[in-house]
């Protein structure tokens, strides 16, 4: 992947990647680390960190693992003070974790709605917090980057909690921007919204293997490398530039 102009700024700063063990995740974390950034790869899954941080070890870039739980507020809160001692304060956020249930709302269970919440609005606003915090501290410069989805802009049939949670973001978003305004802060607030993004979602959502191999095989696909390559664009706009939420959906994609 090419390195836009404009990224230059960004070499030797922190980034914290979410949901950083597969997917979008995995993608943007390594995109960012080539780029010069020290990336922080949080995830749930030790093993594929690892992986993840000797691939990226190859090719010269230096990463940091850290097994977190979004759910889980002092697991967190643990993630920034590692990454505090380690490397110093966060620049870069992306907000990349989140899930899925297929639970609608009148035969979905409770702890199906709950973790979906958890993880993709109240872990989100958590380490939005904390970033912000690790940013203003640190010359009040950043960049804090959600990836959301289209179900933020229309409600597909059946998600009607995913969509929720989503749209949330999409007021998240707006929310920060707006009290990073107040305060007069040249910290930067984005979302990205993708359609369908060929990764482990539809398998984790449908439970199933085959539901998933049919969602993925209507049309040709975004792949986690797409949505990488528009955070570099994102990160790589001028300081007086804000690109608020850029919505991206396969060409052959519908709704």
């Amino acid at each position: 992947m090419t390195t836009p102009e404009g990224m230059e700024r960004w070499r030797s700063k922190v980034a914290l990647v979410t949901g950083a063990s597969s997917g979008i995740g995995a993608a943007v974390a390594a995109a960012l680390a080539s780029s010069g950034m020290r990336v922080v790869a949080a995830a749930r899954r030790h093993q594929r960190l690892e992986e993840l941080r000797e691939s990226l070890a190859q090719q010269g870039a230096e990463s940091m693992p850290f097994v977190l739980d979004l759910r889980d507020n002092s697991s967190v809160l643990r993630c920034f003070e590692a990454i505090r001692k380690r490397w110093g304060a966060v620049s870069v956020l992306i907000n990349n974790a989140g899930l899925g249930h297929n639970a609608t709302l009148l035969d979905g269970e409770p702890e199906a709605w709950r973790e979906t919440l958890e993880v993709n609005v109240l872990g989100l606003s958590l380490c939005t917090r904390e970033a912000v915090r690790d940013m203003r501290s640190g010359g009040d410069e950043g960049h804090v980057i959600h990836i959301s989805s289209m179900s933020g802009h229309r409600v597909p049939n059946g998600g009607g909690m995913y969509s929720a949670t989503k749209f949330a973001v999409r007021a998240l978003t707006e929310g920060l921007r707006q009290e990073l305004r107040e305060l007069g802060s040249a910290i930067r607030v984005s979302a990205i919204s993708p359609g369908f993004v060929e990764t482990e979602f539809a398998q984790k959502y449908h439970q199933s293997a085959e539901l998933a191999r049919q969602t993925y095989s209507r049309f040709p696909t975004l792949q986690p490398e797409d949505i990488a390559t528009q955070v570099l664009h994102l990160l790589a706009q001028p300081p007086h530039v804000q690109i608020h939420d850029i919505l991206m959906r396969p060409t052959q994609q519908p709704s």
